[in-house]
């Protein structure tokens, strides 16, 4: 089985960079990110719960990048990250956008969507890009960039790792996602995705809702 672990970096006169990378990777990642920028110069880092492959090397970078600040939803600020974190990260609400010189994003609360109390995506606005972190997920090799159908590989990895939380409010999240109309999905493990994105964000809430669905019958079949 192979998995992608994709981190993004949004350049602009503040650079963000979305998912850390796991602790051990820092090297790996900060190197990469070297390649495009100085890594002093980050300024902002955030990620879409808190998790090693999202987070687990985030004081590597504050120790690296002196101003840099983690940005998270209130709710993972107040659970985990004034805690986890060596510097007091900074909270946004949901919808509330963080400016970068040159682009702008969006924090979007997603609780339990697809995992985890605190979990969150960033919308870059500039761009029009969806930072969607674990949604989607894809195994396998695939190039950096694909415009083939991103759902049925998601469906495919769902039926091998369950680790979507299925909820009545799952797949409405899913779908309200697909009301900003993103020109491309960044997806954390699997290729950017540049399509139909309002239609494939649809798609994959409607089949999480059929999921939820054969899972109840499952257990009642009366």
């Amino acid at each position: 089985m192979n998995l992608a672990f994709n981190q993004y970096l949004v350049a602009g006169e503040e650079p963000l960079l979305f998912h850390c990378g796991p602790r051990q990777m820092f090297p790996l990642v900060s190197g990469a990110v070297a390649r495009v920028l100085p890594v002093e110069r980050l300024r902002w880092i955030s990620f879409g719960h808190v998790e090693s492959d999202e987070c687990g090397s985030m004081n590597d970078w504050l120790a690296a990048a002196p101003r840099a600040e983690i940005v998270h939803g209130i709710l993972g600020v107040m659970v985990s990250l004034n805690d986890l974190a060596d510097r007091p990260p900074r909270a946004l609400a949901n919808g509330e956008t963080l400016e970068l010189g040159g682009r702008r994003v969006r924090w979007i609360d997603t609780s339990h969507v697809p995992h985890g109390w605190e979990s969150g995506l960033l919308y870059e606005e500039t761009t029009g890009t969806l930072l969607c972190g674990d949604l989607f997920t894809a195994t396998g090799h695939a190039p950096a960039v694909a415009e083939s159908d991103p759902v049925e590989p998601a469906l495919a990895a769902e039926a091998l790792f369950h680790a979507t939380a299925l909820t009545p409010g799952t797949g409405p999240a899913v779908r309200a996602l697909a009301d900003l109309r993103p020109e491309a999905l960044g997806l954390m493990h699997g290729p950017v995705f540049r399509g139909d994105a309002t239609t494939a964000l649809t798609e994959l809430g409607n089949a999480y809702d059929r999921l939820l669905d054969e899972a109840l019958a499952a257990r009642d079949p009366a």
